[in-house]
């Protein structure tokens, strides 16, 4: 039987399915909607070419042999659909697979009652970074002299982004070139992905991967690391269907595993030091901030897509705290979410990505959110735990939010809220 903290090889004993490191992820999901364990798989899968990621919402367990393998040059994120296409999981049965960023989504959102957990299996997915379909194609045309349509599959692996493309003679090729050197000429990973330290997400319930996978099953095998009791009776119940067959990890595996972890966490706050220090300080950094803002055209692209803003009502939209009709907004907009989101900054990006105005929003929350963790020790996405400033509300306040996701708190004389 497995538990917690369990680690193994495994792959897939089905014939049909042909994922990458031996198709064990295909294959437990395919197990759990084949067993009735979820009602559906939330996942990724290719669109019109490898620059184009796409949500797939898969009931059909055959649908999920379309999603096999991995795809960086895209930077969706996830659980926010299960919140308002789902219902929250509140009536169904979810599987989604979760990069870093994604299961700290997840927890942000469990512990605002936005999502229920008991109805969620988290499979996370190791994740070296991501990079924008413009910028992949940038560099690809540029750095590798490859027409980007040519490409037909991209990987980050041994610290590279390599691509395997159909040169002019229609043979198979490959070319891999170091991500130290594209980022820096400002190609490469998102600066988000860059600043990451959670590369192997161990919220999740079965963490996958191919780092760490070493001797004879290396290409051909997934290394599993069992993070919790649900995770647990899943894998062993696929290992028990014959669904999937495992081994004991190589000594050397291990090992390996764990320095390209500690690597990849050292890059991430190296990236952090370097980014948050060309910011500034004080009332420089403020000014600065301010004069980014002010191309924002309060589209609501970034609260839209934000794991944290989950209000029915939001305050950026009160007409006492932000005057309507004012192009760029007044600053008041930006501090609103300054104050309801920078202690809960999963830095997944999504604000800045999405922005139209390429104003560095993620930049910004998250060098807030790292000064506040070390005031007040409150790490996001890692735990059930809610910020400390969310004690500094009234009970009822929170109350209320936490069941209702409303804001609304402003009552007159009369109870009526305005």
């Amino acid at each position: 039987m497995s538990a917690k903290g369990d680690m193994c090889y495994a792959w897939t004993n089905d014939a049909g399915i042909k994922g990458e490191c031996g198709g064990a992820v295909t294959s437990l999901l395919k197990y759990m909607l084949e067993n009735k364990i979820v009602d559906m798989v939330l996942t990724v899968r290719k669109g019109v070419d490898i620059y184009d990621p796409q949500p797939a919402f898969i009931t059909d367990p055959a649908e999920l042999l379309k999603c096999s393998g991995s795809l960086h040059c895209g930077t969706l994120l996830l659980p926010k659909l299960i919140k308002k296409y789902l219902n929250g999981a509140k009536d169904m049965k979810v599987a989604i697979t979760c990069k870093g960023c994604d299961a700290k989504a997840m927890y942000e959102l469990a512990k605002r009652n936005q999502i229920n957990m008991d109805n969620v299996v988290m499979i996370g997915l190791n994740c070296g970074g991501s990079v924008t379909p413009f910028m992949a194609r940038k560099m690809i045309t540029e750095k590798y002299g490859v027409d980007p349509d040519c490409v037909f599959k991209e990987e980050i692996d041994k610290g590279q982004f390599i691509i395997e493309y159909t040169d002019a003679e229609g043979k198979h090729q490959h070319k891999g070139i170091s991500i130290d050197e594209l980022e820096a000429e400002g190609l490469g990973r998102r600066l988000n992905c860059q600043r990451c330290e959670t590369k192997i997400p161990r919220q999740a319930d079965i963490a996958c991967g191919n780092w760490g996978v070493f001797g004879a099953k290396a290409g051909k095998a997934t290394f599993v690391e069992i993070c919790s009791e649900k995770g647990a009776a899943i894998f062993d119940g696929a290992v028990k269907a014959g669904v999937i067959d495992t081994c004991a990890p190589e000594a050397k595996g291990l090992e390996i595993r764990g320095k390209i972890e500690n690597v990849m966490i050292k890059m991430g706050k190296k990236a952090q030091t370097k980014q948050f220090t060309a910011l500034g300080e004080g009332s420089a950094k403020l000014a600065m901030i301010m004069k980014e803002t002010s191309r924002c055209i309060k589209c609501y692209s970034c609260i839209e897509n934000c794991p944290i803003c989950y209000c029915v009502e939001c305050s950026t939209k009160k007409p006492h705290l932000v005057r309507p009709g004012i192009i760029p907004p007044d600053f008041m907009f930006q501090m609103i979410r300054f104050a309801h989101i920078a202690d809960s900054c999963v830095n997944c990006g999504q604000c800045q990505e999405l922005c139209p105005m390429d104003i560095p929003n993620s930049l910004f929350m998250h060098s807030q959110q790292v000064e506040l963790e070390k005031m007040f020790g409150h790490k996001p996405g890692m735990d059930m735990d809610l910020p400390v400033l969310a004690f500094a509300e009234e009970a009822d306040e929170r109350s209320r939010l936490h069941s209702t996701g409303s804001d609304m708190i402003y009552e007159n004389v009369f109870g009526e809220e305005k």
